[in-house]
């Protein structure tokens, strides 16, 4: 799941490492505007819906923790 995210996210934000930093919104890297792009990758990738109490730091600050979300949420 963790591949398949990073490599979504990497084709979509090209300028941003996502593997490179563990707080990616605690270290500013992404803003909210790119989380909102982020979210609606996600849903259209895995057919999710993202409800808005997913919508945290921890579930955003790292591949590992969207991969978490998603797997989560498709249960």
């Amino acid at each position: 799941m963790e591949e398949k995210i990073l490599t979504l996210l990497s084709k979509e934000y090209p300028e941003i490492d996502f593997s490179a930093s563990e707080a990616l919104v605690d270290d500013g890297i992404l803003d909210s505007l790119t989380i909102t792009g982020i979210i609606a990758a996600l849903i259209m990738e895995f057919g999710i819906t993202i409800p808005y109490e997913e919508i945290i730091e921890e579930n955003f600050n790292s591949v590992v923790g969207m991969a978490r979300m998603v797997e989560k949420l498709q249960k």
